[in-house]
Protein backbone atom coordinates (compact mmCIF):
# COMPACT_ATOMS: atom_id res chain seq x y z
CA UNK A 1 0.00 0.00 0.00
CA UNK A 2 1.61 3.45 -0.73
CA UNK A 3 2.54 6.30 1.36
CA UNK A 4 -0.82 8.62 1.52
CA UNK A 5 -0.18 11.56 -0.70
CA UNK A 6 1.04 14.55 1.23
CA UNK A 7 -1.72 17.10 0.30
CA UNK A 8 -4.43 14.27 1.84
CA UNK A 9 -5.87 15.73 4.94
CA UNK A 10 -4.23 13.58 7.70
CA UNK A 11 -5.79 14.24 11.62
CA UNK A 12 -2.78 13.39 14.08
CA UNK A 13 -3.75 13.44 17.60
CA UNK A 14 -2.38 16.94 17.92
CA UNK A 15 -4.84 17.66 14.63
CA UNK A 16 -7.92 15.57 16.84
CA UNK A 17 -6.86 17.87 20.12
CA UNK A 18 -7.39 21.21 18.19
CA UNK A 19 -10.22 19.95 16.51
CA UNK A 20 -11.73 18.97 20.06
CA UNK A 21 -11.12 22.46 21.33
CA UNK A 22 -12.30 24.12 18.27
CA UNK A 23 -15.83 21.53 18.70
CA UNK A 24 -16.12 22.66 22.11
CA UNK A 25 -16.19 26.32 21.88
CA UNK A 26 -17.76 26.65 18.78
CA UNK A 27 -20.63 23.88 20.85
CA UNK A 28 -20.57 26.80 23.38
CA UNK A 29 -21.43 28.71 20.96
CA UNK A 30 -24.17 27.77 19.28
CA UNK A 31 -25.62 26.98 22.84
CA UNK A 32 -25.77 30.39 23.46
CA UNK A 33 -27.21 31.25 20.00
CA UNK A 34 -29.56 28.61 20.53
CA UNK A 35 -30.82 30.34 24.05
CA UNK A 36 -31.17 33.38 22.15
CA UNK A 37 -33.07 32.04 19.67
CA UNK A 38 -35.70 30.60 22.45
CA UNK A 39 -38.34 33.06 21.70
CA UNK A 40 -41.80 32.63 23.23
CA UNK A 41 -44.18 30.45 20.34
CA UNK A 42 -45.37 32.62 17.05
CA UNK A 43 -41.79 34.60 17.33
CA UNK A 44 -39.58 33.74 14.72
CA UNK A 45 -35.99 33.65 15.07
CA UNK A 46 -33.72 36.54 14.37
CA UNK A 47 -32.06 36.77 11.13
CA UNK A 48 -28.69 37.87 12.71
CA UNK A 49 -28.24 35.06 14.84
CA UNK A 50 -29.45 32.33 11.93
CA UNK A 51 -26.28 34.17 9.99
CA UNK A 52 -24.43 33.34 13.50
CA UNK A 53 -24.81 29.82 13.14
CA UNK A 54 -24.19 28.99 9.70
CA UNK A 55 -20.70 31.25 10.67
CA UNK A 56 -19.76 28.54 13.67
CA UNK A 57 -20.93 25.19 10.98
CA UNK A 58 -18.68 26.62 8.66
CA UNK A 59 -15.13 27.44 10.97
CA UNK A 60 -16.11 23.54 11.92
CA UNK A 61 -15.63 22.25 8.76
CA UNK A 62 -12.63 23.65 8.23
CA UNK A 63 -10.04 21.20 6.49
CA UNK A 64 -6.57 21.67 8.08
CA UNK A 65 -3.65 19.83 5.47
CA UNK A 66 -1.25 17.86 7.29
CA UNK A 67 2.62 17.11 6.41
CA UNK A 68 3.12 13.59 6.30
CA UNK A 69 7.15 14.07 7.18
CA UNK A 70 6.88 16.16 10.64
CA UNK A 71 2.82 16.33 11.38
CA UNK A 72 2.63 20.21 10.76
CA UNK A 73 -0.64 21.66 10.17
CA UNK A 74 -1.73 24.13 7.75
CA UNK A 75 -4.95 25.86 6.47
CA UNK A 76 -4.17 25.47 2.61
CA UNK A 77 -3.03 22.88 0.54
CA UNK A 78 -0.88 25.63 -1.31
CA UNK A 79 0.68 26.15 2.36
CA UNK A 80 1.22 22.51 2.44
CA UNK A 81 2.74 22.15 -0.92
CA UNK A 82 5.59 25.39 -0.17
CA UNK A 83 6.05 24.03 3.35
CA UNK A 84 7.09 20.17 1.78
CA UNK A 85 10.24 21.87 -0.04
CA UNK A 86 11.39 21.86 3.53
CA UNK A 87 11.69 18.30 3.48
CA UNK A 88 12.11 17.55 -0.24
CA UNK A 89 15.19 20.35 -0.54
CA UNK A 90 13.11 21.69 -3.84
CA UNK A 91 14.12 25.38 -4.78
CA UNK A 92 12.10 26.24 -8.13
CA UNK A 93 12.59 29.58 -8.06
CA UNK A 94 16.23 30.70 -9.74
CA UNK A 95 18.18 34.10 -9.56
CA UNK A 96 19.43 34.78 -13.32
CA UNK A 97 21.86 36.84 -12.14
CA UNK A 98 23.95 34.38 -9.80
CA UNK A 99 22.20 31.52 -9.91
CA UNK A 100 21.15 31.22 -6.15
CA UNK A 101 17.57 29.10 -5.56
CA UNK A 102 14.73 30.18 -3.57
CA UNK A 103 11.81 28.21 -2.08
CA UNK A 104 9.47 30.72 -2.20
CA UNK A 105 9.26 33.68 -4.90
CA UNK A 106 8.74 35.93 -2.56
CA UNK A 107 12.44 35.18 -0.84
CA UNK A 108 14.02 35.59 -4.49
CA UNK A 109 12.39 38.89 -4.71
CA UNK A 110 14.00 40.64 -1.89
CA UNK A 111 17.34 38.61 -3.10
CA UNK A 112 17.15 40.52 -6.58
CA UNK A 113 17.45 43.76 -4.31
CA UNK A 114 21.12 42.60 -3.77
CA UNK A 115 21.71 43.10 -7.67
CA UNK A 116 19.45 45.79 -8.83
CA UNK A 117 20.39 47.96 -5.45
CA UNK A 118 16.55 48.10 -4.69
CA UNK A 119 15.82 49.72 -1.72
CA UNK A 120 11.86 50.29 -1.43
CA UNK A 121 11.73 50.57 2.30
CA UNK A 122 12.27 54.42 3.54
CA UNK A 123 12.56 55.78 7.08
CA UNK A 124 11.10 58.78 7.82
CA UNK A 125 13.42 59.75 10.50
CA UNK A 126 16.59 60.24 8.68
CA UNK A 127 15.59 59.19 5.01
CA UNK A 128 17.68 55.76 5.28
CA UNK A 129 16.76 53.31 2.75
CA UNK A 130 16.16 49.69 2.96
CA UNK A 131 15.99 46.51 0.80
CA UNK A 132 13.70 44.55 3.42
CA UNK A 133 11.01 45.72 5.65
CA UNK A 134 12.70 43.67 8.52
CA UNK A 135 15.38 45.63 8.17
CA UNK A 136 13.78 49.06 8.55
CA UNK A 137 12.50 47.86 11.59
CA UNK A 138 15.65 47.12 13.09
CA UNK A 139 16.89 50.39 11.79
CA UNK A 140 13.75 52.44 13.58
CA UNK A 141 15.09 50.89 17.20
CA UNK A 142 18.21 53.17 16.44
CA UNK A 143 16.27 55.81 16.62
CA UNK A 144 13.64 54.89 19.28
CA UNK A 145 16.69 52.82 21.91
CA UNK A 146 13.80 51.02 23.02
CA UNK A 147 15.02 47.39 24.05
CA UNK A 148 12.29 45.91 26.53
CA UNK A 149 13.67 42.48 27.21
CA UNK A 150 16.82 41.75 29.91
CA UNK A 151 18.87 39.08 30.62
CA UNK A 152 18.89 37.59 33.98
CA UNK A 153 22.29 36.43 33.38
CA UNK A 154 24.00 39.48 32.72
CA UNK A 155 21.40 42.24 32.69
CA UNK A 156 22.11 42.78 28.87
CA UNK A 157 19.20 44.78 26.90
CA UNK A 158 17.75 43.32 23.62
CA UNK A 159 15.29 45.20 21.52
CA UNK A 160 14.03 41.85 20.40
CA UNK A 161 12.83 38.15 22.06
CA UNK A 162 14.95 36.47 19.88
CA UNK A 163 17.78 38.40 20.24
CA UNK A 164 17.67 37.61 23.85
CA UNK A 165 17.43 33.92 22.78
CA UNK A 166 20.24 33.71 20.43
CA UNK A 167 22.11 36.04 23.37
CA UNK A 168 21.54 33.22 26.13
CA UNK A 169 23.62 30.73 24.20
CA UNK A 170 26.78 32.93 25.03
CA UNK A 171 26.18 32.05 28.23
CA UNK A 172 25.32 28.28 27.77
CA UNK A 173 28.51 28.00 25.89
CA UNK A 174 25.74 26.09 23.25
CA UNK A 175 27.41 25.63 19.80
CA UNK A 176 25.07 23.60 18.21
CA UNK A 177 26.17 24.13 14.51
CA UNK A 178 29.21 22.31 13.08
CA UNK A 179 31.14 22.93 9.90
CA UNK A 180 32.25 19.55 8.18
CA UNK A 181 34.71 20.94 6.53
CA UNK A 182 36.90 22.16 9.60
CA UNK A 183 35.22 21.00 12.09
CA UNK A 184 34.87 24.92 13.65
CA UNK A 185 31.15 24.70 15.77
CA UNK A 186 28.89 27.88 15.85
CA UNK A 187 26.31 29.35 17.96
CA UNK A 188 23.87 30.35 15.36
CA UNK A 189 23.34 29.09 11.99
CA UNK A 190 23.46 32.16 9.93
CA UNK A 191 27.20 32.15 11.53
CA UNK A 192 27.72 28.77 10.38
CA UNK A 193 26.80 29.89 6.56
CA UNK A 194 28.62 33.05 6.51
CA UNK A 195 31.66 30.60 7.78
CA UNK A 196 31.58 28.36 5.13
CA UNK A 197 32.01 31.11 2.34
CA UNK A 198 35.15 31.05 3.38
CA UNK A 199 35.99 27.95 2.04
CA UNK A 200 33.70 28.04 -1.15
CA UNK A 201 34.43 31.35 -1.73
CA UNK A 202 31.33 32.76 -2.41
CA UNK A 203 31.22 36.50 -2.14
CA UNK A 204 27.67 37.08 -3.22
CA UNK A 205 27.34 41.22 -2.12
CA UNK A 206 28.66 43.44 -3.79
CA UNK A 207 29.59 47.30 -3.27
CA UNK A 208 28.27 49.88 -6.07
CA UNK A 209 30.81 52.39 -5.36
CA UNK A 210 33.94 50.45 -5.37
CA UNK A 211 32.90 46.79 -5.98
CA UNK A 212 34.55 45.18 -3.44
CA UNK A 213 32.63 41.89 -2.49
CA UNK A 214 31.60 40.32 0.84
CA UNK A 215 30.66 37.02 2.27
CA UNK A 216 27.00 38.87 3.98
CA UNK A 217 24.84 41.44 3.53
CA UNK A 218 25.92 42.77 6.89
CA UNK A 219 29.08 42.74 6.08
CA UNK A 220 28.50 44.72 2.76
CA UNK A 221 26.21 47.45 5.37
CA UNK A 222 28.64 47.92 7.70
CA UNK A 223 31.45 48.77 4.35
CA UNK A 224 29.02 50.75 2.87
CA UNK A 225 29.06 53.41 6.01
CA UNK A 226 32.66 53.92 4.65
CA UNK A 227 31.14 55.77 1.65
CA UNK A 228 28.79 57.24 2.87
CA UNK A 229 30.27 58.23 6.18
CA UNK A 230 27.21 57.41 7.99
CA UNK A 231 27.65 57.02 11.93
CA UNK A 232 23.99 56.21 13.45
CA UNK A 233 25.19 55.13 16.42
CA UNK A 234 25.93 58.05 19.08
CA UNK A 235 27.20 58.64 22.69
CA UNK A 236 24.56 58.99 25.57
CA UNK A 237 27.03 60.87 27.36
CA UNK A 238 29.47 63.38 24.62
CA UNK A 239 28.55 64.22 21.10
CA UNK A 240 30.64 61.30 19.37
CA UNK A 241 29.27 59.08 16.93
CA UNK A 242 29.99 55.88 15.22
CA UNK A 243 29.28 53.62 12.53
CA UNK A 244 29.58 50.53 14.81
CA UNK A 245 27.32 49.45 17.88
CA UNK A 246 30.26 47.34 18.78
CA UNK A 247 32.86 51.08 18.75
CA UNK A 248 29.82 52.69 20.41
CA UNK A 249 29.64 49.94 23.16
CA UNK A 250 33.48 49.86 23.90
CA UNK A 251 33.38 54.24 23.65
CA UNK A 252 30.99 54.00 26.50
CA UNK A 253 33.40 52.39 28.92
CA UNK A 254 35.36 55.11 29.45
CA UNK A 255 32.41 57.08 30.78
CA UNK A 256 30.92 54.05 32.58
CA UNK A 257 34.15 52.98 33.84
CA UNK A 258 33.11 49.20 32.96
CA UNK A 259 35.40 46.84 32.44
CA UNK A 260 33.33 43.26 31.69
CA UNK A 261 36.61 41.17 30.77
CA UNK A 262 38.59 39.58 33.60
CA UNK A 263 41.79 38.10 33.48
CA UNK A 264 41.35 34.32 35.82
CA UNK A 265 45.20 34.48 36.16
CA UNK A 266 45.53 37.58 37.82
CA UNK A 267 42.07 38.77 38.54
CA UNK A 268 42.49 42.04 36.25
CA UNK A 269 39.76 43.39 34.31
CA UNK A 270 39.48 45.04 30.55
CA UNK A 271 37.67 47.11 28.81
CA UNK A 272 37.69 45.46 25.76
CA UNK A 273 38.43 41.33 25.17
CA UNK A 274 41.31 42.07 22.70
CA UNK A 275 43.39 43.63 26.23
CA UNK A 276 42.20 40.73 28.19
CA UNK A 277 43.96 38.56 25.34
CA UNK A 278 46.81 40.57 25.15
CA UNK A 279 47.33 40.71 28.86
CA UNK A 280 46.80 36.51 28.94
CA UNK A 281 49.98 36.15 26.53
CA UNK A 282 52.02 38.61 29.06
CA UNK A 283 51.47 35.60 31.87
CA UNK A 284 52.25 32.89 29.17
CA UNK A 285 55.19 34.89 27.53
CA UNK A 286 54.40 33.72 23.96
CA UNK A 287 55.31 35.66 21.16
CA UNK A 288 54.80 33.59 17.80
CA UNK A 289 55.79 36.11 14.71
CA UNK A 290 59.36 37.07 14.62
CA UNK A 291 61.09 39.89 12.82
CA UNK A 292 63.52 38.70 10.01
CA UNK A 293 65.33 41.75 9.85
CA UNK A 294 66.17 41.88 13.73
CA UNK A 295 64.48 38.41 15.24
CA UNK A 296 61.97 40.87 17.82
CA UNK A 297 59.21 38.15 18.62
CA UNK A 298 55.94 39.68 18.58
CA UNK A 299 52.49 38.49 20.46
CA UNK A 300 50.47 39.33 17.18
CA UNK A 301 51.35 39.80 13.61
CA UNK A 302 49.28 43.01 13.16
CA UNK A 303 52.59 44.08 15.65
CA UNK A 304 54.91 42.42 13.33
CA UNK A 305 53.46 44.32 10.26
CA UNK A 306 53.34 47.44 12.42
CA UNK A 307 57.10 46.77 13.41
CA UNK A 308 58.55 46.23 9.68
CA UNK A 309 57.74 50.01 9.24
CA UNK A 310 60.75 50.45 11.39
CA UNK A 311 62.76 48.95 9.15
CA UNK A 312 61.90 49.96 5.73
CA UNK A 313 61.63 53.97 7.56
CA UNK A 314 58.25 54.66 5.84
CA UNK A 315 56.30 57.21 7.38
CA UNK A 316 52.96 57.37 5.75
CA UNK A 317 50.80 59.57 7.92
CA UNK A 318 51.81 63.08 8.12
CA UNK A 319 50.21 66.18 10.09
CA UNK A 320 48.59 68.58 7.52
CA UNK A 321 49.15 71.27 10.53
CA UNK A 322 52.87 70.68 11.00
CA UNK A 323 54.16 68.41 8.45
CA UNK A 324 55.10 65.71 11.23
CA UNK A 325 55.24 62.14 9.74
CA UNK A 326 54.46 58.75 11.56
CA UNK A 327 54.69 55.46 10.61
CA UNK A 328 51.07 54.45 12.20
CA UNK A 329 47.86 56.30 11.87
CA UNK A 330 46.81 55.96 15.69
CA UNK A 331 50.56 58.07 16.57
CA UNK A 332 49.09 60.71 13.87
CA UNK A 333 45.83 61.05 15.50
CA UNK A 334 47.38 61.03 18.88
CA UNK A 335 49.75 63.83 17.85
CA UNK A 336 47.30 65.64 16.24
CA UNK A 337 45.44 65.99 19.62
CA UNK A 338 48.29 68.10 20.52
CA UNK A 339 46.91 70.59 18.52
CA UNK A 340 43.16 70.32 18.86
CA UNK A 341 44.18 69.97 22.73
CA UNK A 342 41.28 67.22 22.68
CA UNK A 343 41.93 64.90 25.70
CA UNK A 344 38.77 62.30 26.02
CA UNK A 345 40.15 60.11 28.25
CA UNK A 346 39.84 61.19 32.41
CA UNK A 347 40.96 59.30 35.23
CA UNK A 348 38.13 58.90 37.69
CA UNK A 349 40.56 59.02 40.63
CA UNK A 350 42.07 61.93 40.48
CA UNK A 351 40.17 63.32 36.85
CA UNK A 352 43.64 64.07 35.01
CA UNK A 353 43.00 63.85 31.31
CA UNK A 354 44.62 62.48 28.28
CA UNK A 355 44.60 62.60 24.53
CA UNK A 356 44.92 58.48 24.64
CA UNK A 357 43.53 55.31 26.16
CA UNK A 358 47.00 54.32 26.44
CA UNK A 359 48.10 56.58 28.40
CA UNK A 360 45.28 56.73 30.88
CA UNK A 361 46.02 53.18 30.82
CA UNK A 362 49.56 53.48 32.14
CA UNK A 363 48.74 56.83 34.43
CA UNK A 364 46.25 54.58 36.80
CA UNK A 365 49.01 52.43 37.66
CA UNK A 366 50.03 55.29 39.80
CA UNK A 367 47.17 55.15 41.65
CA UNK A 368 46.66 51.15 42.13
CA UNK A 369 50.21 50.35 42.59
CA UNK A 370 49.88 47.59 39.71
CA UNK A 371 52.65 46.22 38.01
CA UNK A 372 52.19 43.52 35.59
CA UNK A 373 55.45 43.75 33.88
CA UNK A 374 58.33 40.98 36.09
CA UNK A 375 61.75 40.26 35.11
CA UNK A 376 62.06 37.21 34.47
CA UNK A 377 65.30 36.73 35.41
CA UNK A 378 64.46 38.61 39.31
CA UNK A 379 61.35 39.39 41.53
CA UNK A 380 61.47 43.11 40.20
CA UNK A 381 58.33 44.23 38.85
CA UNK A 382 57.04 47.00 36.52
CA UNK A 383 53.98 49.42 35.79
CA UNK A 384 55.67 49.88 31.91
CA UNK A 385 56.80 47.01 29.61
CA UNK A 386 59.82 49.64 27.98
CA UNK A 387 60.88 50.08 31.78
CA UNK A 388 60.98 46.22 32.04
CA UNK A 389 62.96 45.58 28.61
CA UNK A 390 65.51 48.54 30.15
CA UNK A 391 66.23 46.55 33.53
CA UNK A 392 66.76 43.19 31.69
CA UNK A 393 69.41 44.72 29.73
CA UNK A 394 71.66 44.71 32.97
CA UNK A 395 70.98 40.75 33.34
CA UNK A 396 71.67 40.11 29.53
CA UNK A 397 74.49 42.21 29.52
CA UNK A 398 72.77 43.59 25.84
CA UNK A 399 73.54 47.59 24.78
CA UNK A 400 71.87 48.00 21.76
CA UNK A 401 73.15 51.85 21.50
CA UNK A 402 76.46 52.88 20.07
CA UNK A 403 78.01 55.64 19.79
CA UNK A 404 79.52 56.16 15.87
CA UNK A 405 82.82 58.45 17.03
CA UNK A 406 83.66 55.90 19.84
CA UNK A 407 82.24 52.78 19.35
CA UNK A 408 80.77 52.58 23.00
CA UNK A 409 77.88 51.12 23.58
CA UNK A 410 75.21 51.81 26.08
CA UNK A 411 71.68 50.35 27.22
CA UNK A 412 69.48 52.78 27.24
CA UNK A 413 69.24 55.89 24.91
CA UNK A 414 69.39 58.31 27.22
CA UNK A 415 72.79 56.98 28.19
CA UNK A 416 74.00 57.63 24.70
CA UNK A 417 72.50 61.32 24.29
CA UNK A 418 74.21 61.87 27.48
CA UNK A 419 77.63 60.55 26.41
CA UNK A 420 77.88 62.31 22.97
CA UNK A 421 76.69 65.70 24.53
CA UNK A 422 79.36 65.80 27.13
CA UNK A 423 82.20 63.88 25.11
CA UNK A 424 81.27 65.20 21.74
CA UNK A 425 79.46 68.30 21.81
CA UNK A 426 81.24 69.92 19.47
CA UNK A 427 79.59 67.98 16.68
CA UNK A 428 76.07 66.96 16.14
CA UNK A 429 74.64 64.14 18.62
CA UNK A 430 72.36 62.89 15.87
CA UNK A 431 75.50 62.07 13.58
CA UNK A 432 76.74 59.70 16.61
CA UNK A 433 73.67 57.96 17.78
CA UNK A 434 72.78 54.46 16.12
CA UNK A 435 71.04 51.36 17.13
Amino acid sequence: MRDPDPCRIKLTEDTEELTESIEEKENEDLSEVEENDHVKTGEKPLSCSQSKQKDLKKRRAKKYFTCTQCGKSLTSKHRLNVHMRVHTGDKPFTCDQCGKSFTQKGKLTKHMRVHTGEKPFTCDQCGKCFTQSSRLKDHMNIHTREKLYSCDQCDKTFLWDSYLKRHLRVHSKEKPHSCHLCGKSFSYLQSLKVHQKIHTGVREYMCFVCEKTFTSANCLKLHERIHSGEKPYKCSHCDQRFSRSGNLKRHERIHTGEKPFTCVQCGKSFTQSSSLKYNLNIHTGEKQYTCDKCSKTFLRPSYLTKHLRVHSKKKPHSCYLCGKSFSRLHRLKEHQKIHTSVREYMCFVCEKTFTSAKYLKQHERIHTGEKPYKCSHCDKRFSQSGNLKTHERIHSGEKPYHCTACGKHFNQSSNLHSHTKKIHSRSSPDQHFQV
